[in-house]
């Protein structure tokens, strides 16, 4: 038998790739299964190596066909220069 595997993620990582669903709601679809915190504020960032871009509270999560969607929702947004 063979494992599932997922990743737990600390911070949303968007690479340019988010929808904005309206206003500040936006949904972002990532390859493989990953687990996001609920409820409570996650660092935005359009890659890995660059600045917070804002702060985001994660409303939902939806795993299917080794793919996986975050609903989250923009509660700050830093200044981007």
């Amino acid at each position: 038998m063979m494992g599932m595997p997922l990743e737990f993620q600390t911070m949303i990582v968007t690479k340019g790739k988010e929808q904005r669903v309206k206003d500040n709601l936006f949904l972002l679809e990532k390859e493989g299964y990953r687990i996001y915190p609920l409820d409570i504020p996650l660092e935005v960032k359009r890659t890995l190596q660059s600045e917070t871009s804002g702060q985001a509270i994660v409303k939902k999560i939806e795993l299917a066909n080794n793919r996986t969607i975050v609903t989250y929702e923009l509660v700050s947004l830093h200044s981007i220069n």
